[in-house]
């Protein structure tokens, strides 16, 4: 059966190619079986999908022979490895180079740079911070670049040298033959790593890696007005690969709940519990908010479920901007009432009170 890559994707069959790119970038980025709770077939499935999707001649062909599409353009799914998707060369064969359709999410197009690792930590905050922002530091020992050799792996003032496997390429070229003709994988040189050189001394601080395992603080920033189980993205700050791009750092936040406290969009809601003499008198009531002591007036005659609105106490936004404090009256009705306020009440109900 035909594989529908437009329902793959996620998208609709009159997509634009900008539309195409996101909906694959998207799914590359979830599924990429590198990453915790990747998956690496329907990885693929987006992979394969995109390669036909985003080339007008192959998106062309698909669109117009469906399930024959497979055996009229002379393409193949289904192949081993992550190397990339098949485009037919000059020769018959195939080549493979992930870097084409990968290039734009890990670090450029051009740069076709293999990718460290992502590292993902949980922290825990209260609500005041969550509210305000805060910014927190976390010791994380990770794989990090050399300090001494800047990820180079050669010694300060050393020459670097082509590489002589791959002349260098950064990458080595294979050809294999199979039941469907010759196939060629472009992969990542092992020796240098793809950067094409190698130093003529090694640092010594890194052993020439232009790696080090330590120990590392990294502020992290948390915006105002983070909900509770929202991610923060640090580019850059996961693990270090030589001859590559370090991966992300992800932060999963979680936040302590406030005693009263609701949080409610920019909004902030809590209750406010008034004597029922209070409430049909008036008073004025002192609370305690997450910036000190406010007075809060009660108005006469006030309604059990009525809101109390305090403008700009609540959650900041667009820099500067604040939400608003919203107070639910809840009266109290005394459990016993003493002779004298019994006497008192059925006086008020003699009244039509």
């Amino acid at each position: 059966m035909a594989k529908d890559y437009y329902k793959i994707l996620g998208v609709d069959k009159k997509a634009t190619k900008s539309e195409i790119k996101k909906a694959f970038h998207k799914l590359a980025h979830k599924y990429h079986p590198d990453k915790e709770g990747g998956d690496e077939k329907k990885f693929k499935e987006a992979n394969e999908a995109y390669a036909v999707l985003s080339d007008d001649k192959k998106r062309t062909e698909y669109d117009t022979y469906g399930q024959s599409f497979g055996s009229n353009s002379g393409f193949q799914g289904g192949f081993g490895g992550f190397d990339g998707f098949s485009q037919q060369n000059q020769t018959g064969g195939f080549e493979f180079d992930l870097g084409d359709i990968f290039g734009d999410i890990f670090g450029g197009r051009s740069s076709r740079k293999t990718r460290g690792s992502d590292i993902s930590i949980d922290i825990e905050i209260s609500f005041s911070e969550a509210v305000f922002g805060v910014v927190r530091k976390v010791l994380i020992t990770k794989n990090s670049f050399c300090d001494v050799c800047k990820g180079t792996g050669a010694k300060k003032g050393s020459e670097m040298d082509v590489c002589s496997k791959c002349n260098g390429n950064g990458k080595i070229r294979e050809t294999k033959q199979s039941f469907f003709g010759s196939f060629s994988s472009v992969k990542i040189c092992d020796k240098c790593n793809g950067t094409g050189k190698i130093p003529k001394e090694k640092c010594k601080d890194c052993r020439g890696t232009g790696i080090k395992r330590k120990q590392e603080e990294i502020n992290i920033k948390i915006p105002a007005g983070i909900n509770n189980g929202e991610m923060i993205r640090l580019s850059g700050a996961g693990e270090a690969i030589t001859g590559g791009v370090a991966g992300d750092l992800y932060i999963k936040v979680h936040v302590t709940p406030h005693k009263y406290f609701r949080k409610e969009g920019v909004d902030l809601k809590m209750d406010l519990g008034v004597k029922l003499s209070d409430a049909l008198l008036g008073a004025e009531y002192i609370i305690e908010t997450l910036e000190g002591k406010l007075k809060v007036k009660i108005p006469k005659g006030v309604s059990h479920g009525e809101l109390l609105r305090i403008s700009g106490k609540g959650i900041p936004y667009n820099g500067g901007k604040r939400g608003d404090l919203f107070i639910k009256i809840k009266i109290k009705l005394p459990n016993k009432l003493s002779k004298k306020a019994q006497k008192l009440v059925e006086e008020l109900k003699e009244e039509g009170v």
